[in-house]
């Protein structure tokens, strides 16, 4: 298997979320500080809470992608070893943050951080359990579960329009998607999930038996390989 990454945004994403971090840090500490020391400037101290909480979010978002270690494509690259050597793995190529090509098709990863126990219900992602760590990060700015499968389907839809203009308007493959946790202490059920949701460990299995269904041509294969950056 191949991997193709873009280093230059992983360098410099991961610059921005550590030094929002730390702004973040300064900016909350000074609020904290007006607060006690200086209580006639009340709304300077609710206006720097504000603000550092908000710088707080901002970090977590650029840290838990391109700040952490291992970061969320280094944690693909060894789940998905060993599969065929006409398989190439892009991170941060194209539209879609993360793109698998090879026998088993076109896939959209959508890696997923958070841990404690997943389910679809009413057209809702809920995440629940994670102990007390996880309540206690997402309250002080970590991202909660959102909607994963609308952020997917927006990754490829974008990545759709991406490959007709590369590819002057041919017909290429279906694209399909898929959600994975990369934490272990992950409980998953996706009764009505609209999209594949797995733990990392059982991406690989999932990708091989993809191979021996109807999929992509090795011309066509090739031919969308050769559309996308090659470095």
């Amino acid at each position: 298997m191949k991997i193709i990454r873009n280093e230059k945004l992983i360098k410099r994403n991961g610059r921005i979320g550590q030094y929002t971090s730390l702004g973040a840090l300064a900016v909350l500490g000074i609020g904290m500080y007006i607060s006690f020391q200086k209580p006639d400037l009340f709304f300077y101290s609710i206006g720097a809470l504000i603000i550092g909480f908000m710088m707080t979010q901002v970090g977590m978002y650029f840290t838990n992608r391109w700040g952490r270690t291992p970061r969320p494509d280094e944690q693909l690259d060894a789940s998905l070893k060993g599969l065929p050597g006409d398989t190439i793995l892009y991170h941060y190529i194209t539209p879609a943050s993360h793109l698998l090509i090879g026998p088993a098709g076109i896939w959209v990863l959508l890696p997923l951080h958070q841990r404690g126990k997943v389910a679809y219900y009413k057209n809702r992602w809920r995440l629940s359990g994670g102990g007390f760590m996880q309540t206690y990060m997402t309250i002080f700015g970590q991202e909660g579960i959102g909607h994963p499968s609308l952020e997917l389907e927006n990754q490829i839809n974008a990545l759709k329009k991406y490959l007709a203009k590369k590819m002057d308007g041919d017909e290429t493959h279906e694209i399909k998607g898929v959600l994975v946790f990369t934490s272990e202490q992950i409980e998953i059920d996706d009764t009505d999930a609209p999209v594949p949701v797995l733990q990392i460990k059982k991406l690989k299995e999932f990708m091989r038996q993809k191979t021996k269904e109807p999929s992509l041509g090795s011309l066509m294969l090739q031919k969308i390989t050769s559309a996308l950056p090659q470095e």
